[in-house]
């Protein structure tokens, strides 16, 4: 036998190792997996008969079935969603921000088992059940949720379904889901010029910010008036930066154009007491005069030849050009009037169910998709999401089955 080199003898050990390492998850009894499944889910200890049932279903082939048991417990609502859904409802990735109606709906359309993509669309907000005396739900203010964490009640068993349009008066098809809830409203659409719901929603449900969507590529003609075409006085700064967010960012963000959220700067500059204001048809703006809120003509002079907001009319640019490989719907038009389109748009790309399934798979795996194995998991538990009706549940059941012997 020839000698082995140190490098050779390195390879193998840690080979060795591996082989081992596997061994020891393949050997794993079904109690193990199953506490090793129920503690990812819901961060604790399971009861002795609901680990017996678990172990019981491990033990038969069935670990989903697992899964789901240990998603019964109040845990995974109250902690395992709230953790996840919170730090995006605020422009800081907040985790430790309080429940508002944004991480409500988030838990309630999981624990609901409702198309995940309503999230961006729907007519809906969850509210604490009217049988706990909470404080009613107010456009103008966070009372009811922040009453309803306090008392430390399951997010399980009291988070109920209501009518958008119903409790905020917005009309049904001005209603988006999460961007018109009252906490996403706060966040981003608050004071500047509507580009931050947006940005921000790209963010958090594509896992994408402008700076990955940049594509200079695409025509500049829906670039608004305050983006100055020579920024320090050089127009090639805007050619190479501006257009590369702008192009795409500005034909979206103009579904937003007849939203606003009012509050009083002076008095409360964090608007813990403001609301959110929309013009209805045969509303009238002041400065525009057009239902073009004026937040949206902001800084005119900047370049006063740019595009200047008509109407709520939305396209996305970024279905032509390097974006397309977000994986837009064909069964889609790429274009439309508001912010329930813009959202049924956003929600039904590729991008949005692998950015779920990607941000589920660090939560409950503790780590990102390191690997070849990883990440083809992650594009298999992103396709079941899209064709089984786009359940997040689903997407924990199967991340936790897969992680469970890390």
């Amino acid at each position: 036998m020839k000698n082995q080199s140190p490098r050779q003898s390195v390879v193998q050990h840690l080979a060795l190792l591996g082989t081992c390492l596997w061994a020891g998850y393949a050997s794993a009894g079904p109690q193990e997996q199953a506490l090793q499944i129920h503690s990812r889910l819901t961060g604790v200890k399971p009861e002795e008969s609901v680990l017996v049932d678990m172990a019981e279903d491990i033990a038969n082939g069935d670990a989903t079935a697992a899964a789901y048991t240990a998603m019964e417990n109040d845990a995974f609502y109250n902690v395992t969603l709230k953790n996840i859904a919170t730090p995006w409802t605020n422009r800081d990735s907040n985790v430790f921000a309080p429940l508002n109606d944004y991480t409500a709906s988030v838990i309630g359309t999981v624990r609901d088992d409702m198309d995940f993509r309503e999230i961006l669309y729907g007519n809906f907000l969850y509210l604490g059940d009217n049988g706990l005396g909470l404080p009613a739900y107010r456009n103008t203010d966070n009372d009811h949720y922040e009453a309803l964490e306090a008392g430390g009640y399951s997010l399980k068993d009291n988070l109920v379904r209501s009518s958008q349009s119903s409790l905020t008066g917005l009309p049904a098809d001005a209603t988006a889901g999460v961007m018109t809830s009252r906490a996403g409203a706060r966040a981003f659409l608050i004071a500047g010029t509507n580009r931050a719901m947006f940005r921000f929603t790209l963010l958090n449900h594509l896992c994408r910010d402008m700076e990955q969507v940049h594509d200079t590529s695409r025509p500049p003609d829906r670039i608004r008036q305050d983006v100055s075409r020579s920024p320090g006085g050089d127009s090639r700064v805007f050619q190479n930066n501006c257009v590369g967010c702008h192009s795409g960012m500005d034909p979206m963000a103009q579904a937003f154009a007849y939203y606003d959220f009012v509050y009083d700067a002076d008095n409360d500059p964090e608007g813990e007491n403001g609301s959110l204001d929309y013009n209805s048809a045969g509303d009238t703006d002041a400065q525009t005069g057009t239902r073009v809120k004026a937040k949206n003509h902001i800084n005119s002079a900047n370049f006063p030849y740019g595009f200047v907001v008509p109407d709520d009319r939305w396209d996305n640019y970024w279905r032509q050009g390097p974006n397309m490989y977000l994986g837009w719907s064909e069964s889609l038009p790429g274009s439309g009037n508001g912010a329930k389109s813009l959202g049924r748009e956003l929600a039904s790309s590729r991008a949005f169910a692998q950015c779920q399934v990607t941000k589920v798979f660090e939560q409950v795996c503790l780590r990102a998709p390191e690997d070849a194995a990883d990440r083809t998991r992650v594009d298999t538990i992103a396709d079941s999401f899209s064709t089984g009706g786009y359940r997040l549940k689903q997407v924990y059941a199967d991340t936790a089955v897969y992680c469970a012997g890390d």
